[in-house]
Formats: C-alpha cells, structure tokens, sequence
C-alpha cells in the first residue's frame, strides 16, 4: 500500500484549486481521478476529469465491488472512487491525491489510516462560499441552494480531518498545506 492524501471540503471552498497548485510543486503525486454519474460540464473530458458513468454502469459497478468509496450527493448523482484508479497509482509509485466530498473523505481515511493524510478546505466565511459559487456561473440557483444546504453538514465535519487549512488567501493556503504534506511524506 502506498500513501495518499485526500482533500475535502463543501463545494466552491477551493481544494481543486489547491490541489492544482501542489500538483506542480510535488512530482511524486497522482490525482486519482473520481467516477461520477453526472453530465460532464463544458469543457469537461471523461477520463481525465472525472470517469462519466450512467446512473445503471456507476449502480453496477458498485455491486461489482469496484468502488473504495462512493455515495450518491444528490438524487440520481453519484460520485466514487474505483479501487482500479487508486491500485494504478501506486502501481506507478505516485502518491494519491484524491479530491472528494466530506463523507468521501472520511471514508477514505477510514480504510487507509495513518497511510493517509485527510485536508479539509475550509472557506472564510458562509459569505464567501456563497460568492465563489455564485461566481462560477455554471449552476441553476437550484443547485446553488442545493450545495449551501449540503454545505452546512459538512462544515460541522472538519474536525473529523487531520488538518484544516482555511483558504482567505491561496498562496497562504497552499504554502500551509505544502508544510503539512511535506511533514506527513518524511514519515
């Protein structure tokens, strides 16, 4: 078994931005690249975004056992990560990078324990979260409203993580995880 690091945090609090700026700070990373069955957004490329799946291919899949965790968000929107992503990672030697929900997270740190290191993104203020969600301008204010209700629960969970990184700025933030992570690979 390798090592990996998972980031969390309601959506629009910004780990896929962070995620991306470590990236290219530590070679020795792999993002492991989530299953969903959702529509791909524009721009969006199955395979290196996310795996796109049916609702009836992700539902199989789950009772195949493919699945190291997964969880079904919304109605009818489901989200995972396939063992087979993970295993070829290591395989490679890379450490996994995971980019997942609360409950994902924690799922994940679960099963890997102190192989793991579990980030939770934390946004500056509800306020905050609200504006960068606003500001993307690629969800009905269904969604939106949908992801501040969610948003709430999962806010409550980020002392179930190693570590909470606030994001007010993002080259503080990464700067703070870059530490962090440094500190967790020297062991």
């Amino acid at each position: 078994m390798g090592k990996a690091i998972l980031f969390s945090a309601p959506s629009g609090c910004g780990k896929t931005t962070i995620i991306r700026e470590l990236m290219q700070y530590f070679d020795c990373f792999g993002f492991s690249i989530s299953a969903t069955s959702r529509q791909p957004r524009a721009g969006e490329v199955d395979g290196k975004d996310y795996y796109f799946l049916s609702h009836t291919e992700f539902k199989r899949r789950v009772d195949q056992g493919d699945f190291l965790e997964w969880e079904e968000v919304y109605a009818g929107t489901c989200y995972g990560t396939l063992k087979s992503e993970v295993e070829r990672l290591w395989a490679e030697g890379r450490v996994a990078v995971f980019d997942v929900d609360v409950n994902g997270g924690r799922n994940i740190k679960r099963h890997f324990g102190a192989d793991a290191l579990s980030i939770f993104v934390m946004p500056p203020s509800v306020e905050v979260l609200e504006q960068r969600l606003r500001s993307r301008g690629t969800e009905s204010e269904e969604a939106i409203a949908k992801r501040l209700g969610r948003s709430a629960e999962e806010l409550k969970q980020a002392p179930l993580f190693d570590v909470t990184i606030v994001n007010d700025d993002l080259p503080r933030a990464v700067a703070e995880t870059r530490r962090v992570i440094e500190d967790f690979l020297k062991n």
